[in-house]
């Protein structure tokens, strides 16, 4: 180098940083160019041919519904599998990823459905191949928009060759998994209460099912006892007399009385069959004593006897208008007791039905929290009342009742003839539940009209509360008994699918309940949750009244015996392979499958089609069973914390009843997104955030920072507020990658030995040992946000903030041959390898785009693997110095930040404070070590007695003070320092020492 006449420009002689990595990510624009280069170079295949040889792990996708574009959730959901998978193939695992879809089921049919409402036309006026076909041409047009939308998120995996349940070979399995429950006699043909959406006309699912308000007519009924049977105790029959309150052995006169009931659900009396009653609560026998009052009418008619919960008899006399002195206990009643009476219907004699004996039954699920102690039991509309009445049948049929359970409501909502006085035969036709658009009908109005009609009303109001409802409609179910197909969870499979032998108890249930406890849940309370479910669940329903999905492919004959046979399987499962489930819907398709072995007017095809949840039960099967780039179990399944009765659950019912186990070694779930105030987001409330509106604005990589800085494991909540800190922080961990590819310029790559490192540079190499160890740990117990924390708090605080700062002299000032400069370097080059990949499975785009900023001829960052931590890195006590050192240099800073704050100085480089340092041991450390370095001032001493009382102190750091000294001597022209040794070289008049060293080192001509 030559010097100028002029004042000679030392800057060209500083190793500045350099570097193209932008200070602006550009996100939006930048990303689209990376998916472009990874599908241009393939690095799908890449990341296969990698893991050739490794162990494999398998997070096996849960399919979304093929039916839209991706909201919020879809995004959280795919950005946790997508880095999880990341992290395991950084992590020397084959971590293949294989995205799926759900394409079956009614959510895409109803599509296509509002397509033909919308222009007039009847789906059942068209051949259901014709309308399947239109069925499976929609789900292929979104798989490839969502497809589409996951990678834009950064998502790697197979698709080119994701699974779609409506694949050939796929509905082929399904099938065949299907016809595994039918061989082994776990299928079966039945009639119980079901949710049942009249406007979509199906069967639905727990998990197709939510809550919301919904206002219902409620009513008080009086069942009138009959006579008491022969056998009970004499006290039972009579005419008691007085108030007082004895026992039922003494003087119940029950002859005459009513036991009262309260529903929500009017309808449903017509199913009425029994009362249920429970030994826990305490039932008395109370008398109405208040004379009629014709200015306040009412129901409760005076000397009228009532059985109540003694805890709701006066709220149940307050809704009859009855008033507080106007009623009186007669007598005790146990439980006991009642077993064994029987009641009148209420609309006995209606339209000539209705004269069966109502018997009260013991029930478990009865309370005396609300209503009258006593539960109304239509075994045809609640499952409760079903169990009640199955687990009664013989002992009722032995008592001579008919115990046969009615259909009362048809598919579409009205009363069938077994509801006599409401149905076909009723004048007026026949009432209706709920319309074919989901609004209440006549039939409430109707049976409250006729209970008044015979007396037997007590009182009737109004209640709003929690009410099913069908996710996709948004209208409200109703419980309705009809045949349909179901899975036994409680018959002994005899060891059916499993290898070793079965154990005592070898149900469905019980198999489901073990695997439980083998499976790992994160968060472990998910293991609780789908526990509850299993052990409470009532048969699997598996039939649905539609015509988009695979069939429940069986034949049956007249009394629902369903046909066993190997060959007529064979031949199913292979013309589903070949031309998909619409083989069974083609002409001549029983003949075919049945085959000149069977009568074809012995059995009938089945028509039904298969719950969704079967088909997404079954992906197990057909794809980590079938692939062999995947294994069975999987290592991981994923999905929101609704999924615990959802895909979880008949995935676990599936892979017990055929294979004996669940298909999965672990579990994890997340929350769902909420705005930032906590709140739903919905499209009227215009709260709802989309991942299409943040990518276009901030970013994939701002989206997935914001996925990995959260608490997953909770509901999350997203606006523009959280996503602005997002913003904010991923500016700042920019900077820092930016800064270091800047110094990494210079590096020429030669390495300093451990032992001959200054102590700061083994300080941070140390530190980086302990943050491998969180990253690592982090990885393995899926603590996305420990890991985002500890990164970015490292980066910004340890780095940026404290070690960057201090050696930003030595890398911009020393001369080349320093020993300091070349060990900064070198550490500055480790950190910024372990950072990029650490980080490669949060932010894709940005470590990729910093990983060939380096390193131009490399292939990718994603094709890198975690390095591994030398054992000679960590040093524990020389940490444990650090912090105390640290403590020292937080005071000095912040009497140096007051100082600029006054403008007493501009830069820290202009003073040489006084340290006052209380403990001797801490004292001798900071003087052991370039203080004056590390606190970036250009001098530094060490106080002697006790510090000034205008000493700068913190509260937090005791017996340590600060006061500031200007800094003595000349400013260096080249690294600012203001020292006594600058003009020291006469060959540099204007440097200090070291400085001139450098410039001659670096060849630059002295003046």
């Amino acid at each position: 180098m030559t010097k100028n006449d002029t004042a000679p420009d030392y800057s060209k002689t500083l190793f500045l940083p350099q570097t193209e990595f932008p200070m602006r990510a550009g996100l939006p624009q930048a990303e689209p160019r990376w998916i472009e280069r990874w599908d241009g170079m393939d690095l799908y295949k890449k990341l296969r041919e990698a893991g050739k040889g490794r162990p494999k792990y398998v997070l096996h996708d849960g399919p979304p519904y093929a039916n839209g574009n991706l909201h919020i959730g879809h995004a959280l959901n795919k950005v946790l599998k997508d880095v999880i998978t990341r992290s395991f193939q950084m992590r020397g695992y084959d971590a293949n990823y294989v995205p799926g879809w759900d394409c079956h089921g009614l959510p895409i049919e109803w599509k296509i459905e509002e397509q033909y409402r919308a222009k007039g036309r009847d789906k059942d006026e068209v051949p259901v191949n014709e309308f399947r076909q239109e069925c499976r041409d929609f789900a292929a047009h979104w798989v490839g928009e969502q497809s589409r939308e996951f990678r834009r998120l950064g998502v790697e995996g197979d698709f080119k060759d994701p699974y779609l349940t409506m694949a050939f070979e796929a509905e082929s399995v399904i099938a065949g998994e299907l016809l595994k429950f039918a061989m082994s006699g776990q299928l079966y043909r039945g009639s119980k209460p079901i949710m049942w959406s009249v406007v979509e006309k199906t069967a639905l699912a727990e998990a197709e099912v939510e809550y919301h308000d919904h206002e219902s007519d409620t009513v008080w009924v009086k069942f009138h006892l009959k006579a008491v049977p022969q056998g009970y105790p004499a006290a039972f029959h009579g005419d008691a007399e007085g108030g007082a309150s004895v026992s039922v052995s003494q003087a119940a006169p029950l002859d005459g009385a009513f036991v009262v009931i309260w529903t929500t659900t009017p309808w449903t009396l017509p199913g009425n069959r029994a009362i249920a009653f429970s030994d826990r609560v305490s039932y008395g026998l109370y008398e109405v004593s208040a004379p009629e009052d014709a200015d306040h009418p009412r129901w409760a008619k005076q000397g009228e006897r009532y059985v109540l919960a003694d805890a709701l008899a006066s709220d149940v006399f307050a809704k009859a208008r009855v008033p507080e002195d106007g009623f009186r206990r007669l007598a005790d009643i146990a439980p006991g007791d009642l077993a064994g009476l029987v009641c009148e219907h209420p609309l006995a004699g209606l339209a000539g039905g209705y004269g069966f004996s109502v018997p009260l039954l013991e029930g478990e699920h009865v309370t005396d929290e609300a209503g009258t102690g006593f539960v109304h039991t239509a075994p045809s509309h609640g499952r409760e009342d079903f169990d009640v009445w199955m687990a009664s049948r013989r002992g009722l049929e032995a008592r001579g009742i008919d115990a046969a359970i009615p259909f009362t409501v048809d598919d579409d909502g009205f009363y069938t003839k077994d509801a006599p006085g409401f149905g076909p035969d009723a004048e007026g036709g026949p009432a209706r539940v709920i319309d074919d658009k989901g609004k209440k009908g006549d039939a409430n109005k109707r049976v409250i009209d006729a209970l008044v009609a015979r007396g037997m009303l007590l009182a009737r109001g109004r209640l709003k509360h929690s009410y099913p409802h069908s996710w996709r409609s948004k209208k409200p179910v109703i419980f309705r008994n009809t045949p349909q197909w179901f899975v036994h969870m409680d018959k002994d499979l005899g060891g059916y699918g499993l290898d070793a032998a079965a154990q005592a108890d070898d149900t469905l249930r019980a198999r489901a309940l073990r695997a439980i406890d083998e499976t790992r849940f994160v968060p472990a309370s998910g293991q609780n949750r789908l526990r509850g479910m299993i052990a409470d669940r009532p048969d699997w329903v598996l039939s649905r009244q539609r015509a988009w999905g695979v069939p429940i492919c069986v034949f049956v004959d007249e009394d629902g015996e369903v046909l066993k046979d190997e060959a007529v399987n064979a031949r199913i499962t292979e013309a589903f392979a070949k031309e998909g489930a619409d083989a069974w819907f083609a002409d001549g398709a029983k003949e075919r499958f049945l085959g000149n072995e069977h009568d074809g007017t012995k059995w009938a095809m089945v028509r039904d089609i298969l719950d969704v949840w079967f088909d997404s039960g079954s992906t197990h099967a057909f794809c980590l069973e079938k692939r062999p780039d995947l294994k069975w179990p999987a290592d991981l399944y994923l999905e929101g914390s609704d999924q615990h009765r959802g895909w979880f659950h008949s995935s676990l019912l599936e892979a017990c009843g055929t294979r004996g186990r669940a298909p999965y070694d672990a579990v994890l779930t997340h929350g769902f997104v909420m705005d930032e105030d906590g709140r739903k987001m919905s499209k009227s409330l215009g709260n709802v955030v989309t991942p299409q509106e943040v990518i276009q604005q901030s970013g994939a990589d701002i989206l997935r920072l914001w996925v990995v800085s959260s608490d997953y494991s909770e509901d999350l909540r997203l606006g523009k507020t959280i996503l602005q800190t997002n913003v904010d922080a991923y500016r700042k961990l920019r900077n820092t990658i930016r800064w270091m590819l800047g110094t990494l310029a210079h590096d020429t790559g030669e390495d300093v030995p451990l032992a001959e490192m200054p102590e700061l540079e083994r300080l941070m190499l140390h530190r980086l040992a302990e943050i491998g160890e969180v990253v690592e740990k982090g990885y393995d117990n899926f603590d996305f946000k420990r890991i985002a924390r500890t990164l970015i708090d490292f980066m910004v605080v340890e780095l940026s903030a404290f070690y960057f700062d201090v050696r930003k002299d030595a890398l911009y000032c020393d001369a080349p041959s320093s020993t300091r400069r070349k060990a900064a370097l070198q550490v500055v080059r480790l950190i910024f390898d372990r950072l990029v990949k650490w980080l490669a499975p949060l932010l894709p785009f940005t470590t990729e785009e910093a990983w060939l900023s380096l390193n131009p001829d490399a292939v990718s960052v994603h094709l890198e693997q975690f390095p591994k931590t030398p054992q000679g890195w960590r040093e524990p006590e020389l940490a444990a110095r650090w912090q105390k050192i640290r403590r020292v240099r937080r005071v000095v800073m912040g009497a140096l930040e007051e100082k600029r704050r006054a403008k007493e100085i501009g830069s820290s480089l202009e003073s040489a404070p006084v340290v006052y340092i209380d403990d001797a041991a801490l004292r001798a450390l900071v003087e052991s070590v370039d203080f004056a370095e590390i606190a970036i001032t250009s001098g530094f001493t060490l106080g002697q007695g006790e510090a000034p009382g205008e000493a700068f102190r913190l509260p937090d750091a005791p017996g340590i003070a600060v006061v500031h000294q200007p800094a003595l001597g000349r400013k260096c022209a080249r690294s600012w320092k203001v020292t006594e040794d600058v003009g020291a070289d006469p060959d540099y008049p204007d440097v200090t020492l070291r400085d001139a060293g450098a410039l001659r080192e670096l060849g630059y001509a002295p003046a």
